[in-house]
């Protein structure tokens, strides 16, 4: 088995209650076992038309694990709290190792 990540590109407009999201997200990373490689810090464009504001990485043991993740109930509830906080784009993808 090969490890999956999630990825996700994060447009804040409300941070006070992103800022909540965060910590529900955190506990359903922390009960998946997600291993949170970046999670905001600066980002610089080599290529291409892309513009994130906010990037976040997780690595998962398994895609099976990265999916429970995103459809457990403690991300349920964070997704439920972001609601209005921001755009979401974020996809799950296969890794190498």
């Amino acid at each position: 088995m090969t490890a999956a990540y999630i990825i996700a590109d994060v447009t804040v407009t409300n941070p006070d209650q992103m800022a909540k999201y965060r910590e529900w997200s955190t506990k359903a990373m922390q009960e998946f076992g997600a291993e949170v490689l970046v999670r905001g810090g600066a980002i610089e464009v080599l290529e291409g038309p892309w513009q994130p504001t906010r990037l976040v990485v997780m690595k998962f043991p398994t895609m099976e694990q990265a999916k429970a993740m995103y459809h457990s109930d403690t991300y349920t509830h964070a997704r439920s709290v972001r609601e209005g906080a921001g755009v979401m784009r974020m996809v799950v993808v296969d890794g190498v190792a």
